[in-house]
């Protein structure tokens, strides 16, 4: 496997390490923006799955 495979782009295209050098200002904005899009995205996952923890704790404290 080649090492650039393993980098996986997202949806948005953001590649996290990526050269920002050639990007112009409003390129640099919506990258910003993606990325809080996606902190948002997986802060959700984490809510639903400690809720998924706590209540299979609660199943098996009993």
């Amino acid at each position: 496997m080649d090492w650039d495979e393993a980098v996986q782009k997202s949806k948005t295209g953001v590649v996290v390490g990526e050269d920002l050098s050639a990007l112009g200002l409003a390129e640099l904005e919506a990258r910003i923006a993606a990325l809080r899009a996606e902190i948002e995205r997986v802060e959700g996952e984490i809510s639903r799955k400690q809720a998924q923890q706590e209540a299979a704790a609660q199943l098996f404290k009993g």
